[in-house]
This record gives structure tokens, C-alpha cells and sequence, in this order.
């Protein structure tokens, strides 16, 4: 109702600004930046929608992020005692899910020494370029009074040049991330090449894009029209979730990511489309 509302109040402002699917879905928009200043960028955007990044993801997905990030972490499948790493995971949302998932095992299974022991050997790491995600994260934590759980890892770092030793993970998320990075390949070459183990998973939960003709159009009247104003209203920031749904445009297809996440060295590559296609799952497993 509330969002409804906001679009009848809104609408008559922001319709000529998108009259047509052809200017909603074209790629040279008013964020189109050379390489060089993207990390800037996105540096900007997330510090500042950071305190209000959770709610304005309720808002933009009408809650459905939670069941999609569900959906992430159960084909994750996680295991007690194991090494994983979120990428630009600063709320904590995904890593989270993990916990509460490993805590779940946990309870069923029949405790003895050997049980206890991988889970005192989990490591869940949360990794994200933005201190201001982190420290938003950190505080949710702590609310969830997770604050003292040694599990849960908190770093600061660059999905392009990870921190970590090599072959060292059991698996490697990254939720709405990987659009906002500066060089995509670099990043899957980072997992691949570096950090998982064999046998490590990979999983990427993004947005992409929608083909049904009908609902395609219905969706970039609202990603153009309707999330940008609800930013401008809810966190009073117009211009960075803007950039939110323009970066959507500029994010390879479904399947042209999935030969991107082949072509660096992953096998059994696939994706999951989820709402017709609005957000996909892509997975692969180090051999």
C-alpha cells in the first residue's frame, strides 16, 4: 500500500522522464563511467545507502531478497567446520543464514566430541570493500547477539585481491555484489585460482535479466521509474540507487555469465533463474 502510494505520488513527475522500454533498457545512461572511476563509484553508493541498505532491499525486492538469499544458502548446503567466504556481504544477510543453518545441523545431529569440534573450526568470513557495509553488519551482529561468535569473520577487502591463502576455502557467495565490481573476470579468476579448495563451491545470486516481453516492460518501468524516487524518499538519495538499477542493464545475460564463470576454469556451471528470471543463482564447483 505504502509503496503504492508513493508511486501515485510520484508518477505524473517521472513518466516523460521514461517514455519508452527502449530508453528504460538502454545502456548509455547517466552512470555509464570509464573503468578507472567505477571503484570510486560504487565506493560513493555504498557508504552512502549503507544504514538504509536493508531496508531499501525490502523495498526494492517487496521482501522477496530474504526467500532469494534462502534459496542461496540452501544450495549452498553448508557443513560443520568449514572455511567460507561472502563476498561484499557487509550487512551480514547471507553469512547470517549461514549460521543459523550450520546451528541447524547442529541440533539434529547426535552430539559426541568429534561434532562439537567442527563446529568450533567453522569459519564464516564476511568480506566486503566498504567499512560503513561492514560496520552495519558488525551492529546487526551484535543485535543478534552473534557479536561474540567466533565463527563469524569480519574483513575488509577487494573481491579482485583477496587477503587469503591460497586453496584455503570450502566455499565462496556473493550476493548483488559481483555487478558492482570493476573487473568481473578478475574476481572469478580470484575464486578459482586462488582461494577454494578443491571441491569448493561457488555461488552468485544477482539480478538479470527479465525476457518475457510483458513482464520485462513491467519491470523496467519499476526498476527506472519506481525504485530510484522510493530512494529519493525513503533514504533521500535519488542518484545511488539510480546507479543500482542502471548496473542491472550493463551485467552480462544469464547465459553469457555463465561461460564467464566457466572460461575461468569452474565446471559444472548453471544458473537458477528465480521470478522469471529477475535474479538468477549461478553455481560452480572447483575440480
Amino acid at each position: 500500500m505504502g509503496l503504492r502510494m508513493v508511486t501515485r505520488k510520484l508518477g505524473s513527475k517521472l513518466l516523460p522522464r521514461f517514455s519508452s522500454t527502449s530508453l528504460l533498457h538502454s545502456h548509455a545512461t547517466s552512470f555509464e563511467v570509464h573503468e578507472e572511476e567505477k571503484s570510486r563509484l560504487v565506493g560513493n553508493v555504498f557508504s552512502s545507502v549503507a544504514s538504509s541498505y536493508d531496508l531499501m532491499n525490502d523495498i526494492m525486492s517487496v521482501g522477496l531478497h530474504r526467500l532469494w538469499k534462502d534459496r542461496l544458502v540452501s544450495k549452498l548446503n553448508p557443513f560443520p567446520g568449514m572455511k567460507h567466504l561472502d563476498v561484499a556481504g557487509g550487512t551480514g544477510d547471507v553469512a547470517f543464514r549461514i549460521l543459523e543453518a550450520l546451528n541447524s545441523v547442529k541440533h539434529r545431529a547426535t552430539q559426541d566430541v568429534l561434532e562439537d569440534n567442527l563446529h568450533e573450526e567453522t569459519q564464516i568470513i564476511v568480506c566486503d570493500i566498504n567499512p560503513n557495509m561492514l560496520n552495519v553488519g558488525k551492529k546487526r551482529a551484535m543485535e543478534r547477539g552473534l557479536g561474540e561468535d567466533k565463527s563469524l569473520i569480519w574483513v575488509e577487502g577487494d573481491a579482485e585481491d583477496l587477503k587469503f591463502e591460497d586453496n584455503s576455502l570450502d566455499g565462496y557467495t556473493i550476493a548483488f555484489g559481483i555487478r558492482n565490481v570493476t573487473h568481473i573476470e578478475k574476481v572469478l579468476a580470484e575464486a578459482y585460482s586462488r582461494v577454494l579448495k578443491r571441491g569448493g563451491r561457488f555461488l552468485c545470486l544477482e539480478l538479470n535479466h527479465v525476457e518475457v516481453p510483458v513482464f520485462k516492460e513491467l519491470y523496467d518501468y519499476y526498476s527506472f521509474s519506481v525504485i530510484p524516487a522510493v530512494g529519493e524518499l525513503v533514504a533521500g538519495d535519488r542518484n545511488s540507487y539510480q546507479y543500482l538499477v542502471e548496473s542491472i542493464c550493463r551485467f552480462p545475460s544469464q547465459e553469457t555469465f555463465v561461460s564467464l564463470i566457466a572460461a575461468a576454469g569452474f565446471q559444472k556451471v548453471e544458473y537458477e533463474n528465480l521470478v522469471g528470471g529477475v535474479v538468477a543463482i549461478h553455481s560452480g564447483l572447483k575440480f
